[in-house]
């Protein structure tokens, strides 16, 4: 006897999701309560898991296609897997390349013994590093693959590995074809896309930029982290300090961390300060709530249980709501200097960068430090400019002097 497995309860107000991808196939054991499929909706990838135990079977829908709440997506079929083995041959073609159904020439997918089910990112990361799933030890939920473990296996082959594995490809290439491949944006990044463009449409943004020497955070970061970790369980980074010390700017400047409502402003006593973390399908911006009221050793828990579950793709779309203030590192990817855009309704938005030594005049002596450009954009209609600088120095201050954050100065 078949078992229906319907789409859960997604969130508030969330109605329908994407298909991402099929953890398991047709004739694949499953047991009660284990991941068979991934939806992505406007925030965050959701796991369906099986009701009950047995076998997988028949798919319902595709990758990529449009499922409402309680809709019937697939059947778990009542035995251990042996009689529905032959199954996976047959949806095999469900899983062809979209860019292949649209007309167009595409690479083929590498063979082997690669894990039944490639997420469309990860499967996209393959097919551009010419790597062999095969041959990667995933480290995401489950042992699954993710793009980083697709780019880290990429960049440890030897620089003449990839010269016969060209070969097959020379005669297509010699017709002096040109390839292309068309993937349908998922809803996560039409979501972001939809809510930045909106940020620029209605916000009056504005940039402003300073530095700040890093020497002290540095030094006591390589004094401490020891002591530090094996106390919390957990690296002690730059970002604790830079949630704090945003946390006491924003107490000090309160327009920073307020939205506008039609014609009222907002105004917080509190900062839940998001953080955006890099999750396989985009990044992705989990709130800390209450973070005037963390440590730094809070923060940092926070901050890398957000990491973790984003790579997962185990975040909760609670989670993912609210905000007063966002903070976004582009440093730890290599960035010199942006200018980030407000997350709305937010009114402002830190931007870090990397930590590159520089010369700098220090007592009237030219002497090289570790500096960071920082930027704030912010909503022009609330925050005037003297308020954002004044915020922008107040963070500086307190990141080139920690004890300020000690002793809340």
């Amino acid at each position: 006897m078949a078992t229906e497995v319907l789409v859960p309860t997604l969130g508030e107000s969330i109605t329908e999701a994407t298909v991402g991808e099929w953890l398991k196939q047709p004739g694949d054991p499953v047991a009660v309560d284990e991941a068979i499929a991934s939806l992505e909706t406007d925030k965050v990838s959701v796991e369906v898991p099986s009701p009950v135990a047995g076998v997988m079977g028949q798919h319902a829908v595709k990758v990529g296609d449009t499922v409402e709440v309680g809709a019937m997506i697939a059947t778990i079929e009542s035995g251990d897997g042996a009689a529905a083995a032959p199954a996976p041959a047959a949806a095999a073609p469900a899983q062809a390349n979209p860019a292949a159904t649209a007309g167009e020439q595409a690479p083929a997918e590498p063979k082997g013994d690669a894990p039944a089910a490639l997420s469309p990112s990860v499967r996209r990361a393959v097919l551009e590093h010419g790597v062999d799933p095969a041959t990667i030890k995933g480290t995401g939920r489950d042992g699954r693959l993710t793009k980083e473990d697709v780019a880290a296996a990429a960049s440890s082959k030897p620089a003449a590995a990839p010269a016969p594995a060209a070969a097959p490809a020379a005669a297509p290439a010699s017709s002096g074809g040109r390839n292309e491949e068309r993937v349908k944006m998922t809803r996560l990044r039409q979501t972001i896309a939809k809510r930045l463009k909106e940020a620029q449409n209605t916000a009056a943004m504005l940039t402003t930029f300073n530095d700040v020497d890093m020497t002290a955070v540095i030094e006591a970061r390589a004094k401490y982290k020891d002591l530090f970790e094996k106390k919390h369980g957990v690296r002690l980074g730059f970002m604790g300090f830079f949630v704090k010390a945003a946390t006491m700017a924003l107490k000090d400047i309160p327009s920073v961390n307020a939205s506008i409502e039609g014609d009222e402003i907002v105004y917080h006593d509190y900062a839940d300060i998001s953080v955006a973390v890099s999750a396989p399908n985009g990044l992705v911006v989990p709130v800390i709530r209450d973070a005037q009221d963390l440590s730094v050793a809070g923060i940092e828990k926070t901050i890398g249980d957000f990491g973790k579950r984003a790579k997962d793709g185990t975040l909760k779309m609670d989670e993912m709501k609210g905000g007063t203030f966002t903070i976004s590192n582009g440093g730890v990817f290599g960035s010199l200097m942006s200018t980030p855009i407000i997350n709305p309704p937010q009114s402002a938005v830190l931007g870090l960068h990397r930590i590159e030594d520089r010369p700098v005049v220090r007592d009237g002596q030219v002497v090289v430090r570790p500096m960071m450009y920082l930027a704030l954009s912010y909503d022009h209609r609330l925050i005037d400019g003297r308020e954002a600088v004044t915020f922008l120095v107040a963070l500086k201050n307190a990141i080139e002097d920690p004890t300020r954050i000690l002793i809340d100065l």
